[in-house]
Formats: structure tokens, sequence, C-alpha cells
């Protein structure tokens, strides 16, 4: 697919569906564009549409059946959007740092491709605000998909969530008391079953 450089063209690819739930349409917001007149749009439209197929097939899909719906609060970046956003404090990373992250449509520097979407379960909101318990769900997506990396958030407990080739699986979080690293490869938490940490929102959620 080319890239979109006309109404027609921007529409085709809007409505390119990655899954059963998802459009491509679904993931191009951010406002950093829309507040400075950025298109937002990839240089490489099939890579940002493999990558957002499988973050979609293999995460926000099963997330979704479990869980109920899931709002996106940020996903796909630009290489012009996102560092626009990194030059000017606005919670970007480096472009480098994001390719195979957020910006869908280029390889990371080992060659790797991958997609990162930042996401809300609606559904797990009132459990979280009532006990504070992001673990809970950090822990079940650990158990249960073949995540790359996931970032939880104060605000509604949402979390960055990447597929990527090769993942590493490691979560952090930036949530008082506990913000850093709940676990990566190496940490004596990261490997086995975790049923005991998210059995009782399982209980909570029915």
């Amino acid at each position: 697919m080319r890239q979109p450089a006309s109404v027609r063209t921007l529409e085709e690819f809007g409505r390119v569906r990655l899954s059963d739930s998802f459009f491509m349409r679904d993931f191009l917001y951010s406002e950093i564009a829309v507040i400075n007149g950025f298109a937002n749009l990839p240089d490489d439209p099939d890579l940002a549409i493999a990558a957002g197929t499988k973050l979609c097939e293999d995460l926000l899909e099963p997330l979704q059946q479990h869980f109920g719906r899931i709002s996106i609060r940020s996903a796909y970046r630009s290489p012009e959007v996102n560092g626009f956003g990194n030059a000017n404090g606005l919670n970007c990373g480096s472009n480098e740092k994001n390719y195979a992250g957020h910006i869908w449509d280029h390889r990371d520097a080992e060659g790797r491709m991958g997609a990162t979407a930042c996401i809300v379960v609606n559904r797990f909101i009132p459990y979280y605000e009532t006990t504070g318990d992001w673990e809970a769900l950090a822990w079940w997506v650990h158990d249960h998909l073949p995540y790359s990396d996931m970032e939880f958030f104060p605000r509604y407990a949402a979390f960055n969530l990447q597929w990527r080739e090769d993942p590493v699986r490691r979560i952090y979080s930036f949530i008082p008391p506990r913000r850093g690293l709940l676990t990566r490869p190496g940490m004596d938490n990261w490997s086995g079953k975790h049923e005991a940490a998210y059995a009782g929102m399982l209980n909570a959620l029915g």
C-alpha cells in the first residue's frame, strides 16, 4: 500500500481491518498531530499494518474477549509526531526508542517489528479505583498473553501494551507508591504462574 496522500487513499488506509474488532483508524488519533497540524501517517503503511495486526490479534483481541471493551488512549505515532513530542517535553521517548513501539512503521535497531498502544480496560477501572491494585491486571496479562512490554500509568490504570518480535516481557509502573519495575527476565518473580495476584480481581469482576 502506498503512503496515504489523498482523502480517498487515507479512507482506504483507515478502513484496513487489523482484527475482528479493530481498524487502523482506531489507532491514528493524536493530540499532538491535531494541535500542530501533523498528518500522523506512516512512511511504510505495509509494515504498520503488519505490526498493528499482530498487536491486535495476539494482545488486544484476547484481552478484550476476556475483560470487555478496550479504549485506545494513544497508539501509532509517525516519526514526525513522536519527534516533536520528544523535543517539546510531551511524554514521548526518542524516535529510536519508539521504533517498533509507538512508531509501528520502523523496525528497531535489532531489526524487530513491533507496535504499542496505550489502552484502558474499561471494566477494570472501578476495581482499580477502589483497590489501587494495578498489578492484578499486569500479572494476568503476563500469564496469558505474548506481550513484550507494559508500562502502567496512574489515571485509570492505563498502560502501554507492546507486541514485538522476540518479546522481552517486562512490566514497569509509574503508579505510586510502587514506581519502577514489577518484573523482567532474571527477576525471581518473572517465571511461573501468578494466579494469587489476580484471583481477587477475577472474583470482583465476575
